[in-house]
């Protein structure tokens, strides 16, 4: 099924009942495996989802257009069975080793560095969220007040490009411990889909973000799976820029969201897409 005809469907079906899940999980696209040799959660690197949708070369631009009028139904469409994981666990023990590795291509880490020193100013106040030993954030770039969140303490530690950095679990409290009004600029790479409680989180980040600030979400196709709301399993690329498009609108903190695809070489590295918007 041609995804015009998928995403048509799913704005009726979203408009109409209270969780889009009904819909994703029946679109015809088969479910994701549940094998255990997929889902091994020593993996040192994030692997790409097997249900996920790489958009070929002739069809990148799709992945811009999809915010650019997008009808989200009335009310937060979700349920919170859509937010739900394989793996339940307390996300400390998920995340106590140490991965000191990309979980992008290295084409896709050029890509998005080039795409920050676009987009970065220096002095710039930066929060970059689920943060780790690396932010990808331009050698040159001079930063204001670089502030890291994440859960691996030594990771963190490791990133020479924060000024400070914070160890917490958002799932366990979605609530950014930073003052209104703190920051420029909000990053987060390939890590939106682990954050189970996205409402409570966009709000923190409208929150936190100064008026006209920016937050800028990097999305690829790699995740660890068991760690990923069910939602993002189980819907393609395109799906996802609609997905976090709508937690900037629910939120209600921002101007209509946008997609930039930065993807290097279509069909033959990690795709990347940046779905961005400004606090209002």
């Amino acid at each position: 099924m041609r995804f015009s005809t998928i995403f048509a469907r799913s704005l009726l079906v979203a408009s109409s009942s209270k969780s889009v899940s009904g819909f994703f999980f029946s679109n015809g696209r088969s479910s994701v495996s549940t094998n255990r040799s997929f889902f091994q959660q020593s993996s040192k690197r994030a692997t790409r989802t097997p249900s996920t949708t790489t958009l070929h070369a002739t069809e990148t631009s799709m992945a811009e257009k999809v915010l650019q009028n997008p009808q989200y139904p009335p009310d937060w469409p979700y349920s919170v069975e859509d937010f739900m994981r394989q793996d339940e666990t307390d996300d400390s023990i998920f995340y106590e080793p140490s991965r000191l590795c990309y979980h992008i291509d290295d084409a896709a880490v050029a890509a998005l560095t080039d795409y920050y020193e676009k987009n970065l100013e220096d002095g710039d106040d930066v929060l970059d969220i689920c943060s780790s030993w690396v932010s990808h954030y331009p050698k040159e770039w001079k930063g204001g007040n670089v502030v890291g969140l994440g859960m691996n303490e030594y990771e963190l530690s490791q990133n020479k490009q924060l000024s400070s950095f914070v160890v917490k679990d958002l799932n366990k409290e979605p609530v950014l411990p930073f003052e209104d009004s703190s920051f420029d600029k909000v990053t987060c790479v390939v890590s939106i889909d682990y954050l189970n409680k996205p409402k409570d989180i966009f709000n923190e980040i409208g929150r936190v973000l100064r008026p006209g600030g920016v937050c800028m979400l990097a999305m690829s196709n790699r995740c660890f799976p068991t760690k990923a709301f069910r939602i993002w399993l189980q819907t393609s690329d395109l799906e996802h820029v609609f997905i976090v498009g709508s937690f900037y609108h629910y939120s209600g903190l921002f101007e209509p969201a946008s997609c930039d695809d930065i993807s290097p070489n279509p069909g033959r590295s990690d795709p990347l897409y940046i779905v961005k918007a400004v606090a209002k």
